[in-house]
C-alpha cells in the first residue's frame, strides 16, 4: 500500500514490542520497533510518523511522550500500561491500554487514531435503513453511505476484523466493490464489528453505480428500501 501510515512502537518488553509490530504490520501500516527511549526519540525526531505506541514508564517516567507533542503535537500516544498518577490521567492525546495487551483491541485503537487523523470522506455521510452486504463473503449489513465509502455491520463469530482491502458485495445492486478499511470497532458487547470504509480506486463502472445507488437511496426515517425501484 502505498504511503502507508507510519507507527513508532517503543516498549522494553521485546516480546510485547515485537508482537504489537506484528499487529500492525498485518493491518497494513509501517511499524517501527524501538527498545530504549533514545532510539524511540531519535526516530521521532528523524521522520514523520503517524502514531506512537509506548511502555508507560517509557512516555511518562523518561518523557517520550513529551518528545512525541513536540514532534506532532496534535497525534495521540497509545500507552500499554496503567497511570501512575492524577496527571497522567490527564494528559492530552493519550489513550491507555492495560497489560496484557489484547490484539482487537490494539488493532481497533490504532485504526480508529490513525482514521481520524487522514480522513477520506468528501461528501455528506447518510445515514440509512440498514441493508444485506457480503463482506469477504460473510452476511453482513450496510448501515450508512457516502459517495466515497460506508460503514458496515460485520458479525463478530469469526472473531476476525477486514483486511486492509476487502470485497463488499451489494445484492440489492448486484455490484461488488473493493473497500478500503479506515477504522474498525467492537459494538453490541462485542458481537458485532462496526467498520468504516473507502471506496478503491480504479473501479470505475462499479463506482458510478454506487454513486447512482447513493443518490437513490433514502436516509434512515424515511421510505423503506422496499418501496424503491432500484434497476440491477
Amino acid at each position: 500500500m502505498p504511503n502507508r501510515p507510519r507507527v513508532v512502537i517503543a516498549s522494553p518488553n521485546l516480546l510485547e514490542g515485537e508482537a504489537v509490530a506484528d499487529w500492525v504490520s498485518a493491518e497494513g501500516f509501517e511499524s517501527v520497533r524501538r527498545s530504549t527511549v533514545k532510539a524511540a526519540v531519535d526516530e521521532i525526531q528523524a521522520r514523520p510518523f503517524d502514531l506512537l505506541i509506548a511502555d508507560a514508564g517509557f512516555a511518562f517516567r523518561y518523557g517520550l511522550h513529551a518528545a512525541s507533542r513536540i514532534r506532532r503535537p496534535l497525534t495521540p500516544t497509545v500507552v500499554i500500561g496503567e497511570p501512575a498518577g492524577q496527571s497522567e490521567s490527564d494528559s492530552r492525546q493519550v489513550i491507555f491500554l492495560a497489560r496484557p495487551v489484547e490484539r482487537t483491541l490494539m488493532v481497533c485503537t490504532v485504526c480508529l487514531v490513525i482514521a481520524d487523523g487522514r480522513p477520506v470522506r468528501c461528501s455528506a455521510r447518510k445515514p440509512v435503513h440498514r441493508f444485506e452486504a457480503l463482506v469477504n463473503g460473510v452476511p453482513s449489513y450496510i448501515i450508512d453511505v457516502s459517495n466515497e465509502g460506508l460503514r458496515l455491520e460485520v458479525p463478530r463469530d469469526r472473531r476476525s476484523i477486514p483486511p486492509p482491502y476487502f470485497n463488499v458485495r451489494v445484492p440489492l445492486i448486484g455490484v461488488a466493490l473493493t473497500v478500503q478499511r479506515v477504522w474498525a470497532r467492537s459494538s453490541g458487547e462485542g458481537t458485532v464489528l462496526t467498520c468504516g470504509g473507502a471506496l478503491s480506486q480504479g473501479q470505475a463502472k462499479a463506482g458510478r453505480a454506487w454513486l447512482a445507488f447513493v443518490d437513490t437511496l433514502p436516509k434512515a426515517g424515511g421510505p423503506s428500501l422496499d418501496s424503491l425501484s432500484i434497476d440491477r
